[in-house]
């Protein structure tokens, strides 16, 4: 009879395994359906079935790896069908309890495929049968009378390695990776004969002390330490600049102290090598990294590292949360609000979320840190399920920025520029200080446009133009990452008149440079692509000098440039009429974020916004009253059309090469479900604001729900039914559970 279970075809030899076998086990296999798949357990494999392990198993025409779930007494599939687990490939489960029951919770909430969730929990190097060799521990060391003058001035890794191996004394290999230096920069240094091989220091370097905490920091404090051994849930509500981190450093302190692990989740790789530089400085040796940065043998290592405990601290991006920490006493979130903690292909989960259910499952405190809290966060607060801890006081003497509106309509813009925001970058220099411009779009102009006959450079395979890169003479869509050349003429009418509509940080950076007699540097994904690209241009910022910053929203998020005392935002003004009901929320906290980079030291700063629509709402709250008056406006709003956080959603999405099948498709998805009631609505199909991306078209289908127990029963109903209905023309779907974006 049919099942939950899937029915194979065996291909040979099935009497032997058959006949061999005496237990059945449950597997996860990586693949896109829902569901457990029962495999025969052979006596020869001479070992217990022991839920987490890895094994390796027939599927189809393949073997993959799969995870095992755990034994089964009985089958729904025909005996003479199961085939048998070919290979156990650990003497140890990959995935301990916790870790596995968290993966079938995760896979149950998230409505995602079991064996993909636990698939995508373990670090790439487990993905595959054996493991990288272990740990190469070697040490790297000056040699005697190594001299930096044998590098070449612009050699600036080889040089900061130098420096480093100077500082510091003998690193390991790990250590090294660590602080974003590759093996070609230490092998750079071995062909200058300038290091050698030395054993690792046995006694790591002292810790450096922190500051003393002001009042608020150490009330934060006490009421962090007074949860110790007890799930709680913290929301550090902290300005930029008013020492959160500190309060992070000395929760960690006490929870090492205790014996305990801490996990530390920051949203960008980007933030992450000078968060584990302070990090290492306070706990020297105790650290490790989890982020995409790493190659594929150092993050095995650094989990594996975790795991067996010789890891007390693990700092990584979003799939850290998942690291194995058996020790596990407290789970920090930083930047909580920040949008890349959610997955936005694939399994979508929330890291943050699922870091408040591992501090729940660990039972110990978590802190969520923001200084623009989501309204998900907010709303749990006003709840009583977060307890607040706010932080009001910069460090030091510093003042928070005041942001001033500058009304820009019907004004003469230079690449977008006005004459004010330029004579004010202008005055700064002047005065010795550094000007930080933000424009949220990379590249020279958002759209080239021929003069003559007005044709647009559109990309072939999305509703969208091409981004114009100047430097490189081409054109990129930023959706589906699609480049050719720039062409000399225009493809209708031949002529080279082009109009260059709309600034990106490529043009202003050109402009600038042209304009003032200063260093200009720009920070941008274009010119952060290299591996320390990023740490580079961060040093260059931090040694004072007189400059202008121009970049995208990777300026936004935790660094603290003491020389800033100008902020200029170019232009925010879309956010404030998007479609999704959550661009102004995401908007503000952009904004404010970037706000929080001026004035972060002893000189006061000030906040210049360039706007058409200086009476809006939104802004007119952040200017003169700040961002818990506008975030009780917008959850007021929110609560009276029925909207997150005081409804709870889901997205069901479609794309297919028609947009016809995609909206039939959801068509039939939608007439499963229970017809739109009191507490409970459903809207679409719709097609997405941006309906052909990537050669695809995209279709969605909404649901919301009073109470989540709801969602949850009509999600089961439309996986089930989507997964009984035959697909055509390579349709895929996928579903959305608490989407940061509704299309």
């Amino acid at each position: 009879m049919l099942s939950t279970h899937c029915r194979f075809l065996y291909t040979g030899g099935f009497a032997q395994a058959y006949a061999m076998a005496d237990t059945l086990a449950s597997i996860a296999i990586p693949c896109p359906l829902r569901r457990r798949f029962d495999y025969l357990w052979p006596a020869s494999l001479q070992r217990d079935i022991q839920p987490g392990t890895r094994v390796k198993v027939p599927f189809g025409r393949r073997d993959v790896i799969a995870v095992v779930l755990g034994p089964t007494d009985n089958t729904d599939v025909d005996a003479s069908k199961l085939k048998a687990v070919i290979e156990v490939l650990d003497e140890q489960a990959s995935l301990s309890t916790a870790l596995l029951d968290l993966g079938k919770w995760a896979a149950h909430y998230y409505h995602h495929p079991i064996g993909d969730c636990l698939h995508q929990m373990l670090p790439l190097a487990l993905r595959r049968s054996a493991p990288p060799t272990a740990e190469n521990t070697a040490a790297w060391q000056l040699r005697a009378n190594a001299d930096i003058a044998n590098l070449s001035p612009r050699a600036h890794q080889q040089r900061a390695l130098f420096n480093a191996l100077l500082e510091n004394g003998p690193l390991t290999r790990a250590d090294i990776t660590a602080l974003g230096f590759s093996a070609s920069i230490v092998r750079a240094l071995q062909q200058h004969a300038l290091i050698e091989e030395a054993e690792p220091s046995s006694t790591p370097a002292p810790a450096e002390q922190g500051p003393t905490l002001n009042s608020e920091q150490a009330d934060a404090l006490q009421q962090i330490i007074d949860s110790d051994g007890q799930f709680a849930r913290f929301l550090l509500d902290g300005i930029t600049g008013s020492g959160k981190t500190e309060v992070y450093l000395r929760a960690i302190a006490h929870a090492l102290a205790n014996g305990k692990q801490a996990l530390v989740l920051v949203p960008e790789i980007g933030l992450t090598p000078q968060t584990l530089r302070r990090f290492e400085q306070r706990f020297p040796g105790r650290v490790r990294s989890l982020h995409s940065g790493l190659s594929e043998r150092q993050r095995w290592h650094n989990w594996q590292a975790a795991r067996e405990g010789r890891a007390d601290i693990i700092l990584g991006t979003r799939s850290a949360v998942f690291a194995d920490l058996p020790r596990l006493g407290l789970v920090i979130v930083d930047e909580e609000h920040d949008s890349s903690y959610k997955q936005q292909d694939g399994w979508r989960y929330s890291a943050r979320d699922i870091a408040v259910k591992r501090a729940a499952d660990s039972q110990c405190p978590v802190i969520l840190g923001s200084a623009t809290p989501s309204f998900d966060s907010l709303h749990n607060a006003d709840l009583g399920r977060y307890r607040v801890l706010r932080l009001r006081q910069r460090a030091g003497n510093a003042c928070e920025a005041p942001i001033r509106l500058l009304d820009i309509r019907q004004q003469a813009l230079q690449h977008g520029l006005s004459d004010a925001l330029l004579s004010a970058v202008a005055n700064n220099l002047r005065a010795g200080n550094q000007s930080l411009l933000f424009l949220n779009r990379r590249g020279f102009a958002p759209t080239l446009q021929c003069h003559c006959c007005g044709w647009i450079a559109d990309c072939h395979a999305c509703d969208a133009r091409m981004t114009v890169h100047y430097k490189r003479r081409q054109l990129r869509c930023h959706h589906c990452e699609a480049v050719r050349a720039m062409p000399a003429s225009c493809p209708d009418c031949g002529n080279s008149q082009w109009i260059y509509d709309g600034p990106g940080t490529e043009r202003l950076e050109m402009f600038l440079n042209q304009h003032f007699d200063a260093p200009v540097l720009r920070i941008d994904r274009d010119t952060t692509a290299g591996r320390d690209s990023m740490a580079e241009l961060v040093k260059e910022v931090n040694k004072g000098e007189p400059c202008i910053l121009v970049g995208t929203q990777m300026l936004a998020k935790g660094h603290h440039f003491p020389a800033v005392t100008l902020v200029g935002i170019v232009d925010m003004d879309a956010g404030l009429f998007s479609a999704d009901y959550r661009a102004t929320e995401n908007s503000a906290q952009l904004l404010l974020q970037v706000a929080g980079r001026a004035g972060r030291a002893d000189r006061p700063g000030e906040v210049l916004l360039q706007t058409h629509c200086p009476a809006h709402p939104a802004l007119q709250s952040l200017s003169q009253h700040g961002y818990r008056d506008f975030a009780a406006a917008q959850l007021a709003e929110r609560r009276l059309l029925d909207l997150p956080p005081y409804t709870f959603s889901a997205v069901i999405r479609c794309d297919a090469p028609q947009l016809h099948d995609a909206e039939q498709f959801l068509q039939q998805l939608r007439n499963s479900l229970q017809p739109p009631a009191p507490g409970w609505q459903l809207l679409g199909p719709l097609p997405a604001p941006m309906a052909r991306r990537a050669g695809r078209f995209r279709a969605s289908l909404i649901l919301q729900a009073s109470e989540r127990r709801t969602l949850h029963q009509q999600l089961a109903v439309a996986c089930n039914v989507a997964e009984s209905l035959s697909k055509r023309g390579q349709l895929r779907w996928s579903v959305d559970v608490d989407p940061i974006e509704m299309f």
